[in-house]
């Protein structure tokens, strides 16, 4: 690798690094908020080099790049309709930052599409790091985890599934790394112990999706990747150092269990470490044995397709393996499936899933019930749904539990909900287009198309973009079972591979060369209509990073009026104007106006402000809440609260805090009754003494 591409391949490396550690799980606006800002900025860059360093003789990309901002569009109008609308922005940033990253990965393919080792260096580099930060949590949890109290792997995000998608995303990285025949064999030797340590990963994050995603990624890479013989090495040694590791770990019952104390979880982590080192020094020289073995007697060519083929029959027989397993298993064939579907798609199943290693071989899972619940929504709403980020608001009407769920865990089921048959049929088209797009790219040609044009090369840069397009597919199989959508780690990863495989176009076009941008720059700069895009994307890039600040902004003013609410009435109000100008459509800044007008004494303006948020929200039922405990506690009025409380019922039946505020309205009502009829038996008592009194007299 050059200089100048090393040097890129280590700044998109710390950026994509930078990027997952920042953004965590994607459910803290404020860290979340900032990657975006930063994606959009750097997105309206790129789009500004692209106006005057692209050809627009073949926009190769173009029409995936447009189908995915129609997707932007759509999230972003879908704010008119939303039962959520707060909500419906936050998704609307997070889609156009995901756009600005697509699109971003298509432009450097049209600009430096060269320096392709350099992006995958870059994902290989990414990949471990975090998988190895993961592993660290384990081996020094007093330094690292100290307040964890899960045996699973997830930080840096705070999700197992997560770390298990990252780690699943390396392997394909690490491959190619160990399986190219450029490079030289001491870097190359470098995969064998990285697919060992993303593997131990996969495991210690009991990751179920990411173990499927991978295996069904692997498929595709030794189906597509020419280097078969060589991956396969990789892969098996890799697998043998992770699965000794493994085996040790789930014996361990201060490693595998819940809520160990921090002392014994530290003894047993320091020796997972001794164990984690000992595996990738054994790995690193089994690679390097391996490599130069390789290099001083090599296989002949009739020996490498015959080991191909033996590799594709292997992976063909897979399934085969396992329907003979389920045949043979206690429940039979048919008993198997019909119990491993039931478990997995009945929201009603009470099978048992442990937080354990045994979590591995099990089927059950509560996504059925968020499955359920999401196509109930999309019945109710099937054309445009409830807005994108309604289904945690709308799915209140439709569970049977409490759990506080943000997400569908699956983006069919969630765009379903979200977006109805627009945001699925929208998605379909860019799913679509995609796999032409990464079809022409890899040289692949439809059945019905006449074989012309030039043969396909199956060189380094062919291995390497069907190593980019299987870590896509991975993430989209993993993206449809779970929520990783929405982490910026792992989504940033898969959507700019994405972006840079459907910008490359097809193979026999040279590759661009980073040496002429320059020049091409300076041939765009003479041209004022290109120079005209150039300025039009700046100005995008910035719109959308303002437009994302706005909710955080919004934030900050709140928790600055709640700072001075009880100390200076005329500036906390002020801050709550600023919250609710920056943030029109969120309720937070009324509930806080609210707030501040009820501790200066005027209980109608507070009323009025919560009246105001049941107008903004009314498919909310925390909104009719507000405003019914107000009136229990304010006006003291609990039939007029009740009246209220049914919106907040119907909405949410299984709300814990509405049933407990209808049980206190209701309470009052009996205590203000039996102290009418006091009063009232009191009144009528002392008439009849009165009129006693007067007859004496």
């Amino acid at each position: 690798m050059p200089g100048p591409e090393l040097l890129f391949g280590a700044a998109m490396a710390a950026a994509l690094t930078a990027v997952a550690l920042r953004g965590g799980g994607g459910l803290s606006l404020s860290s979340t908020t900032k990657v975006e800002i930063v994606l959009d900025l750097v997105g309206g860059v790129l789009a500004a080099l692209a106006a005057l360093a692209v050809s627009t003789r073949r926009a190769w990309g173009g029409v995936t790049i447009a189908l995915f901002a129609a997707l932007a569009i759509l999230t972003a109008v879908s704010i008119t309709w939303a039962i959520q609308p707060s909500d419906a922005l936050l998704e609307a940033n997070r889609t156009f930052a995901y756009l600005m990253v697509f699109a971003g990965g298509a432009i450097l393919a049209r600009t430096v599409g060269a320096w392709w080792s350099g992006l995958l260096g870059a994902i290989v580099a990414t990949t471990t790091a975090i998988c190895l930060w993961a592993v660290l949590t384990k081996v020094f949890p007093g330094a690292l985890a100290a307040e964890e109290d899960y045996a699973r792997l997830r930080e840096p995000f705070g999700y197992w599934n997560a770390v298990g998608l990252t780690a699943a995303l390396g392997v394909p990285a690490a491959l190619w790394l160990g399986a190219r025949r450029s490079g030289h064999g001491a870097v190359s030797a470098l995969a064998y112990p990285i697919v060992g340590v993303q593997l131990l990963t996969v495991m210690l994050a009991y990751s179920r999706g990411s173990l499927l995603a991978l295996a069904v990624g692997l498929v595709f890479w030794f189906a597509v990747v020419p280097l078969r013989l060589r991956g396969v090495a990789v892969l098996a040694v890799g697998a043998v150092g992770a699965a000794a590791v493994t085996l040790w770990v789930f014996a361990q019952d201060t490693l595998t269990k819940d809520k160990v104390p921090i002392d014994e979880r530290a003894t047993s982590g320091h020796e997972l470490g001794l164990a984690v080192l000992t595996m990738l020094v054994v790995l690193l020289a089994a690679g390097l044995a391996l490599g130069f073995g390789a290099a001083m007697r090599a296989p002949s060519r009739g020996t490498r397709r015959r080991a191909g083929a033996v590799i594709l029959v292997g992976v063909a027989l897979m399934p085969v393996v396992v329907v003979v397993g389920l045949a043979m298993s206690t429940k039979g064939l048919g008993g198997s499936i019909s119990d491993g579907w039931k478990s997995l798609t009945d929201p009603n199943d009470q099978t048992t899933v442990l937080n354990d290693p045994s979590r591995l071989t099990s089927v059950g899972s509560v996504r059925a019930k968020y499955w359920d619940e999401s196509i109930k929504i999309f019945k109710a709403y099937p054309a445009k749904g409830v807005g994108a980020g309604g289904y945690a608001t709308a799915r209140l009407r439709y569970r049977n539990d409490n759990l506080a769920v943000r997400h569908a865990h699956g983006y069919a089921v969630q765009t379903a909900a979200d977006l109805g048959v627009l945001g699925l049929g929208v998605s379909g088209l860019l799913l679509l287009a995609w796999i032409l797009a990464t079809g022409r790219t890899l040289g692949w040609r439809a059945p019905w198309r006449s074989p012309s044009g030039p043969r396909v090369a199956y060189g380094p840069e062919h291995v390497a973009m069907a190593t980019l397009a299987t870590l896509v597919l991975v993430f989209g199989v993993h993206s449809f079972v779970d929520w990783t959508w929405y982490i910026p780690g792992t989504a940033v990863l898969a959507l700019l591979a994405a972006g840079w495989v459907v910008g490359r176009g097809p193979l026999h076009e040279p590759a661009p060369e980073p040496r002429d941008l320059g020049t091409r720059l300076g041939a765009g700069i003479r041209r004022p209509e290109r120079v005209a895009w150039a300025v039009g994307g700046l100005a995008l890039g910035l719109l959308a990073a303002w437009v994302a600040w706005q909710p955080l902004r919004s934030v900050h003013a709140d928790n600055a009026a709640l700072a001075v609410a009880d100390k200076d009435y005329n500036k906390a109000l002020a801050y709550t104007k600023q919250a609710e100008d920056r943030n029109p459509l969120s309720i937070d800044p009324l509930l806080t106006r609210a707030v501040v007008e009820n501790v200066a004494q005027h209980p109608d303006r507070a009323r009025a402000a919560l009246i105001e948020a049941v107008r903004l929200q009314p498919s909310n039922p925390s909104t009719w809440e507000y405003l019914s405990r107000f009136t229990v506690d304010q006006d003291r009025n609990p039939v007029l609260a009740m009246r209220l409380l049914g919106p907040a019922l119907y909405l949410d039946p299984q709300s814990p805090t509405g049933a407990q505020d209808y049980l206190d309205a209701l309470r009052l009502a009996t205590q203000q009754a039996q102290a009418k009829a006091a009063q009232e038996a009191k009144e009528k008592a002392d008439k009849k003494a009165e009129k006693r009194k007067k007859k004496k007299g």
